[in-house]
């Protein structure tokens, strides 16, 4: 279902822009109740060592405002950070749906910041990219505000916020991904990629992307090819590409590609990890039984990243 969502400020202005509502934890539950009974939908918790700070604004585009949520350890200084890509085809979604990751991930020692990001009835490709570049530059612009240390950051991504964080994290100091329009002098580079069922490749014997992508990329990969190369991952890893963690469900296809980029990172020796969590659906890192290790599989491999070294 796509709404459209009218806001008005004092001066009565209004703001208009499609909003796709299909994609919740409520109704991904609902599909996957009858094949999984044992499922239960992770909540947001409370930790006492995490502060939250909600709503800021790092983004304004006229009137349309794009916001992040903070999750902030407060028992630690100069926290590595984390930025968290959710899922939902490029259309539909929130960063609400990454909350409880984010205050899982806090918990451990980091701080962890959700994004809102326009979605493909709003903007195509790489209008989404270019915002959550622009939200690590923010983050890394108020690096004393958020406590965090700016040269430790990582970007997170499930479903199609995967795909995202691979081709942000692949794409580090690539003029050709950044806004031309940005005021801000921070690098949006980040030094770790966490990539949960997110394909690397739009173009690939084990991809099955179409329409949904295509709304996202301009156009289907006849009409775009070029598009669609250009915002795989794949078409970008090289020496310079971080270490990278995928973890995956029971389905090879939404993670489409990582072989491939698993050779070439291994012809640079740049680290990396593949955990499948065996019989899951696609969106498992939603919902008990499988949030707990997939949180774990995180942590370990961020601690290995920032803390280890």
């Amino acid at each position: 279902m796509i709404v459209f969502i009218l806001c008005s400020n004092t001066i009565f202005s209004q703001i208009n822009y499609p909003i796709d509502t299909s994609y919740t934890v409520n109704s991904t539950y609902n599909k996957l109740i009858k094949k999984y009974p044992q499922i239960k939908i992770i909540t947001s918790q409370t930790y006492q060592n995490v502060s939250e700070k909600r709503a800021i604004v790092y983004k304004e585009i006229g009137e349309r405002k794009l916001h992040i949520d903070a999750f902030l350890n407060t028992s630690k200084t100069d926290s590595p950070a984390v930025i968290l890509i959710h899922g939902g085809g490029w259309k539909s979604g929130n960063k609400s749906l990454m909350e409880p990751l984010a205050q899982k991930i806090a918990s451990k020692g980091y701080t962890c910041f959700t994004v809102e990001y326009r979605l493909s009835p709003e903007a195509i490709y790489p209008v989404g990219i270019y915002d959550v570049k622009n939200a690590i530059q923010f983050i890394k612009s108020n690096a004393i505000k958020f406590n965090i240390d700016p040269t430790k950051v990582a970007i997170l991504g499930c479903s199609s916020g995967g795909q995202m964080a691979a081709l942000i994290g692949t794409t580090n100091n690539n003029l050709a991904f950044e806004n031309a329009d940005s005021n801000y002098t921070e690098s949006s580079a980040v030094r770790a990629i966490v990539d949960i069922d997110g394909v690397i490749a739009f173009k690939h014997p084990d991809s099955f992307e179409g329409e949904v992508a295509g709304k996202w990329l301009g156009g289907n990969s006849q009409e775009k090819l070029t598009t669609w190369l250009q915002a795989s991952a794949l078409t970008h890893t090289n020496k310079n590409t971080p270490p990278i963690l995928f973890i995956g469900s029971q389905y090879p296809r939404f993670l489409a590609g990582n072989n491939d980029m698993v050779k070439i990172l291994d012809q640079y020796g740049i680290y990396h990890q593949k955990k499948i969590i065996e019989n899951t659906p696609h969106s498992f890192w939603l919902f008990h039984p499988w949030f707990e290790e997939t949180s774990t599989y995180i942590i370990h491999f961020l601690d290995k990243i920032f803390k280890n070294h």
